[in-house]
């Protein structure tokens, strides 16, 4: 296989979902870490091809949904600033705040941009001297290296008006946090090539040891994740625990080392609070003391702004896999894409928004 469309051939994903029948004999539950994994398979409907015995649980793998509440009004306050030139990835601007969104301080008059690269914010910076301008840098490792170029090159350029509002997040603690849980009830887990593609899989080789729980780093077609659950019960059923590569294609186990020394040349480890979860020991990056010239909660003092999580929403719920988003009250009724409680209802990675999309008329039924 060379090209996307075969790995969407219903013919090929008819035969990875045969052969999961057969290797099954027990009951399975499976967690895919990653919204882009958790949007193929409500769309594909890859979950109502597997046995009934393999349950498939959409875990916190959604970097908007996670951003907590609190880091979306630091950024809320900051954007609100008449000298600031806000700029972050369109999502963010409807993830809602305690009081409000992004894109409610854009349409008071706030100069919040949306922009497809971190990259745009170092060059609206030089184009705009008298301003300051801002970069929402949140996502998993994914999205890491590119955050880190931004500030390596506003260092070069000398650009003493260009900030970043951190909340990177890593994959590897949720993992731990999940397996840590008393409520934990997954046996195996799908981990997101991407972040896989940077980061490479030893940091998850301790905790397959710790925990003897399956990792497979798995792509994204719906071929990809059907092959990587068939290669996850396999390990399951023969009662081993080991890290496999499903998106060999792209994810090499030692990742991408450049990338690597530059993320630890910017970043350090941090603790960070999940959005609905709570705060996970060293499970951010946060921008090292050497480079806190470009850290924009210090820069705007913002950094005692906090704010607790709407009891009403049940997002943390959704994110770590104990409730499916039908199973939320506000679910479609008071929670909606155009008026969202939660993240997990806004992003185009949201478990919420999946199921609104594609399962809503199968959720009212249920």
């Amino acid at each position: 296989m060379k090209h996307v469309d075969e790995y969407r051939d219903p013919d090929a994903a008819k035969r990875c979902a045969e052969a999961i029948h057969r290797v099954t004999t027990r009951p399975w539950n499976i967690m895919e870490i990653c919204g882009g994994q958790t949007h193929a398979i409500v769309r594909f409907g890859l979950d109502q091809m597997l046995p009934e015995r393999i349950t498939l649980i959409h875990g916190p793998g959604c970097p908007v949904c996670v951003t907590p509440i609190g880091i979306v009004d630091k950024s809320i306050a900051i954007a609100s600033r008449p000298e600031v030139i806000f700029c972050s990835f369109g999502d963010m601007l409807r993830v809602p705040g305690s009081e409000k969104d992004l894109l409610t301080v854009k349409s008071a008059g706030g100069d919040v941009r949306v922009v497809y690269s971190p990259m745009d914010a170092v060059t609206l910076a030089r184009e705009n001297p008298g301003r300051e301008v801002v970069f929402f840098a949140i996502g998993f490792e994914t999205t890491a290296p590119a955050n880190v170029m931004a500030v390596l090159q506003a260092e070069r350029l000398g650009l003493e008006n260009f900030s970043a509002l951190v909340s990177h997040v890593l994959v590897p603690p949720a993992i731990r946090a999940v397996l840590g849980s008393p409520r934990n009830l997954v046996q195996g887990f799908l981990a997101a090539g991407h972040v896989c593609i940077v980061m490479g899989v030893e940091e998850y080789r301790p905790i397959v040891a710790q925990y003897k729980t399956p990792i497979v780093v798995t792509g994204f077609e719906p071929v990809d994740i059907l092959q990587g659950i068939l290669m996850c019960v396999r390990q399951l059923e023969e009662g081993r625990a080991d890290v496999e590569i499903q998106y060999s294609r792209v994810v090499r186990p030692e990742g991408n080392r450049p990338a690597q020394e530059q993320i630890r040349r910017v970043f350090k480890i941090v603790p960070r609070k999940w959005r609905g979860i709570g705060e996970i020991p060293e499970s951010g990056w946060g921008l090292r003391d050497e480079f806190a010239q470009f850290d924009a909660e210090r820069r705007f003092d913002v950094e005692a702004i906090s704010a607790d999580e709407p009891e009403q929403c049940v997002a943390g719920e959704v994110l770590q896999g104990h409730k499916k988003p039908y199973e939320c009250a506000m679910f479609g009724i008071q929670c909606k894409p155009e008026n969202p409680l939660g993240a997990p209802m806004v992003s185009a990675e949201g478990a919420c928004a999946a199921y609104h999309r594609y399962r809503r008329q199968e959720a009212t039924r249920t």
